[in-house]
C-alpha cells in the first residue's frame, strides 16, 4: 500500500469523464509524494432547485453522492495503491476547492478541464480558470483523454522573468521523483529577431540547462524563433511539447509583470485551455531581486 501520508492531493470530482481521468492521473503522484488523495465533490448552492426541494430530498441526494464517492474511492485505492478519502462540500465550486485546499494544506490540486473552444480560443471552464488563478498550491489541469502512466518528459517554457527560479526548482523536484526520472525540455519562443535579445536568452538557457544537469537531471534546451504573424506563443509551446512527447508542462499563472494573484496571463491561459498534455500551474513567490539578470544570477 501507500507510504505514510505526508500531505493531500485534492481531486475535484463531479463524476464526469474528465474528472475521473484526472483521478487516474493522480495515482502516481500520490505514491511518489507519499500523499493521500482527497476526492472532493461540491454541491452547488443557489438557483431555483434548492429553494423548492425538501430538506429530506437534499439529504437523500447527499447520501447518494456519498455512496458514489465511496465506491469511487474504494476503486481508486485498490487500483492506485494509495490512501483515498472523500469530502462533500456545499457552495460555489471554485470557492470550496480553494477553501478545502487551504484548510488541509494541500500539496496540489489535480482537476479535469473541459475547454469550450467554440466560445473562445482562450476560454477555460470558469471553475478551472478560477482555481488555477486563485490557488496557493500548484494546480494540474487535465484536458486530454489519453495519458501514459508516469512522466518521462517535462516541458519548461522559459522567459526572462524573475520568477524563472520557481519554475526550474519545481521542474527539478518533479523530475527527480522516484519512478519518474524524467528529463526536462527547456524551450524559449521568441517573436523577435533582435540578436541582443536572442543572445541574452541563449545565455540564460545555458545557465538553466547547466543548473538542472548539476542537479542530476537530464536536460535539453531549444530556442524557437517565430514572428507575430505566425502562431501564438502558446501554440508554439504546445507544438514543441507534442514534438518532444511531453508528459507535463510547468508554467506560471502570472507570466506578465506586475499582475496580481487574481490574474492569469493570456499565454498561460491559452496553454491550459488548448494543451492536451497536462499542465502544472504555479504562482510565483516574492523575490527580493528585480531584474531577469539578478534572477538568473541568484538561481544559477
Amino acid at each position: 500500500m501507500a507510504k505514510s501520508v505526508k500531505g493531500k492531493i485534492i481531486v475535484p470530482i463531479d463524476f464526469s469523464e474528465q474528472s475521473t481521468i484526472a483521478l487516474g492521473q493522480s495515482y502516481t503522484l500520490a505514491r511518489e509524494y507519499g500523499a493521500e488523495i482527497l476526492l472532493l465533490h461540491v454541491m452547488e448552492e443557489g438557483g431555483i432547485l434548492p429553494k423548492i426541494v425538501t430538506a429530506k430530498h437534499l439529504a437523500e441526494v447527499k447520501k447518494d453522492v456519498q455512496k458514489r464517492l465511496d465506491k469511487l474511492a474504494d476503486e481508486a485505492s485498490k487500483k492506485g495503491k494509495v490512501t483515498v478519502d472523500t469530502m462533500i462540500a456545499k457552495g460555489k465550486v471554485y470557492e470550496k476547492i480553494i477553501e478545502v485546499a487551504d484548510m488541509v494544506g494541500a500539496l496540489m490540486i489535480i482537476m479535469g478541464c473541459n475547454s469550450r473552444k467554440k466560445l473562445s480560443a482562450r476560454f477555460i471552464g470558469s471553475n478551472a480558470l478560477r482555481v488555477v488563478r486563485e490557488s496557493t498550491c500548484p494546480v494540474i489541469t487535465i484536458k486530454g483523454k489519453h495519458h501514459r502512466e508516469g512522466c518521462k518528459n517535462i516541458v519548461l517554457p522559459l522567459d526572462l522573468t524573475k520568477e524563472t527560479k520557481d519554475k526550474v526548482q519545481k521542474a527539478i523536484e518533479v523530475a527527480k521523483l522516484g519512478s519518474f526520472k524524467a528529463a526536462i525540455r527547456v524551450v524559449c519562443v521568441l517573436q523577435i529577431k533582435d540578436e541582443f535579445i536572442v543572445n541574452r536568452h541563449t545565455r540564460q538557457m545555458e545557465q538553466v540547462k547547466s543548473f538542472i544537469q548539476k542537479n542530476g537531471v537530464e536536460c535539453s534546451a531549444e530556442i524557437i524563433k517565430t514572428t507575430k504573424g505566425d502562431e501564438t506563443l502558446a501554440q508554439c509551446i504546445i507544438d514543441y511539447a507534442n514534438k518532444v512527447d511531453g508528459d507535463l508542462m510547468i508554467i506560471m499563472t502570472q507570466q506578465e509583470a506586475n499582475f496580481t494573484r487574481m490574474f492569469i496571463g493570456s499565454t498561460a491561459q491559452e496553454i491550459v485551455n488548448n494543451s492536451d498534455i497536462p499542465v502544472m500551474s504555479i504562482i510565483p513567490k516574492e523575490h527580493k531581486y528585480q531584474t531577469a539578470e539578478e534572477a538568473a544570477s541568484a538561481s544559477y
